[in-house]
């Protein structure tokens, strides 16, 4: 016994007809014309090779055959119409995980949280923290917001948000602070720098910039993550390598100095998703990201 379907779309045209009992009322329902529903209720009875409909003084009425199908089709349109709300509702109420630097998340995210869920109230955000390398196609990651430098992989939706600069900060706790703040960055390389392990290259990269010799600089206390080494410049202990971003709230409460500014990187900072994931909620994250960063 053959399994085939009739046209769907005939289906779906028959079942509104029948459960208004009205061909014209059904086209306005359907937004097509008398026609054109006229001619997929012909078309379905060709298929089925049986009528479906006869007239009945002005109008029309059902067979007996247009009823069985009338009640068949209407108990498996709702069903689907059932399961499809479900499962658009589960997508909608799914848990966005956003995965990012922990020190991102600590310096820039946690104080505007409350911000983002009120503004953004259907992403449902949970996010994940680390201070070791992100791998944006973890399982189960929704999106991933790291600093990286382009070419973006093929595999992966990029949307970029803004470029990085990093620059050297301390606190007016530090004991030599008053005497380097009106000095030139050359002054630095008689300070012990603080720095950290997992961007060993950062002092380097921002004295190229600047015209220095890397190797001029002397490295002081070293630091596994970044988030402990902004600590540390916070307690006043020396002068730390930063992001902008990260800092720009302790620049403008004055826990922090950045009297030489902030030199632009390669790397962007951007919002990583993998292509094969449905991207209306990661453009929505970026939007807000772009406007609020």
């Amino acid at each position: 016994m053959s399994r085939d379907l009739p046209s769907l779309n005939a289906l779906r045209v028959f079942e509104t007809a029948a459960r208004l009992e009205s061909v014209s009322q059904a086209a306005q329902v359907l937004h097509v014309t008398h026609g054109a529903v006229s001619r997929q209720i012909r078309t379905l009875e060709a298929e089925l090779g049986v009528a479906l409909f006869e007239k009945a003084g002005r109008g029309v009425q059902l067979t007996n055959a247009g009823r069985r199908l009338r009640d068949a089709s209407r108990e498996a349109l709702d069903s689907l119409r059932t399961v499809c709300a479900e499962i658009s509702q589960s997508q909608v109420s799914a848990p966005f995980l956003l995965a990012c630097p922990g020190s991102l998340l600590a310096r820039w995210f946690i104080p505007r949280l409350d911000r983002l869920n009120a503004e953004l109230p259907a992403l449902n955000l949970h996010l994940s923290a680390s201070e070791g390398e992100l791998d944006p196609r973890k399982p189960g990651v929704s999106a991933t917001l790291l600093f990286a430098e382009p070419p973006w992989p093929a595999d992966m939706q990029v949307y970029p948000l803004i470029a990085e600069r990093i620059g050297p900060v301390f606190s007016p706790r530090y004991g030599r602070a008053a005497s380097i703040a009106e000095q030139p960055p050359s002054a630095l390389v008689n300070e012990p720098l603080l720095h950290t392990l997992s961007r060993p290259g950062a002092w380097a990269d921002w004295a190229r910039a600047l015209g220095l010799e890397p190797q001029t600089l002397r490295q002081g206390q070293g630091f596994e993550h970044l988030y402990y080494l902004l600590e540390a410049a916070l307690s006043g202990l020396g002068v730390a390598i930063a992001p902008e971003l990260l800092v720009a709230d302790d620049i403008a409460n004055g826990r922090l100095l950045a009297p030489w500014g902030f030199t632009e990187t390669s790397n962007q900072l951007a919002l990583w998703s993998p292509s094969r994931q449905p991207q209306a909620q990661v453009r929505e994250l970026a939007n807000w990201l772009k406007v609020n960063l």
